[in-house]
């Protein structure tokens, strides 16, 4: 069945849903007023790129910073706008009108839950970069690209079994 070919529902938002997104937008607004706070006080020169051991290998102009929660904003408003239409989506199961809408709500979530990770993990870069411009200790260490990918990977293995399972 092709996508134009699926049902096309109109998912309610359910509680957790609702939670979910308004704890995204409010994680979203916490990374602007973090990078606007800090921005006045950083070096002119600061940390733009990142090696495998969480060490900065790449500089910048203080201005690369705003790129962080301005990339965040515009992938959340596109994951937001891609989460109205999961009939659209590429599934490893083939949609009929008995699972659509369980598959569609499995869906619907993993991108929301998505969304919030990535904005974490973008504020998390963030942090890392005022982090080294301002000589602050670095409490992840060796342990910041593993948290990078465990916040990526986890939701999407999970959701991904989520999708398979309820086939």
């Amino acid at each position: 069945m092709t996508s134009s070919e699926r049902p096309t529902l109109k998912l309610p938002l359910t509680f957790f849903d609702q939670s979910v997104e308004v704890l995204g937008l409010l994680i979203l607004l916490g990374f602007w007023i973090f990078t606007i706070y800090y921005f006045p006080i950083l070096p002119e020169t600061i940390p733009t790129h990142f090696g495998g051991g969480g060490e900065p290998d790449g500089f910048g102009p203080k201005t690369a910073i705003l790129g962080l929660p301005i990339v965040s904003t515009v992938l959340y408003l596109m994951l937001t706008f891609f989460s109205r239409f999961p009939h659209k989506m590429n599934y490893s199961v083939t949609i009929t009108a008995e699972n659509a809408e369980v598959q569609y709500r499995i869906m619907t979530r993993m991108i929301r839950v998505l969304k919030v990770f990535v904005l974490l993990i973008f504020w998390l870069l963030d942090y890392k970069t005022v982090q080294i411009a301002l000589s602050w200790p670095d409490v992840l260490g060796k342990w910041f690209l593993l948290l990078l990918f465990v916040m990526l990977f986890g939701p999407l293995f999970y959701f991904l079994i989520q999708l398979s399972k309820n086939a």
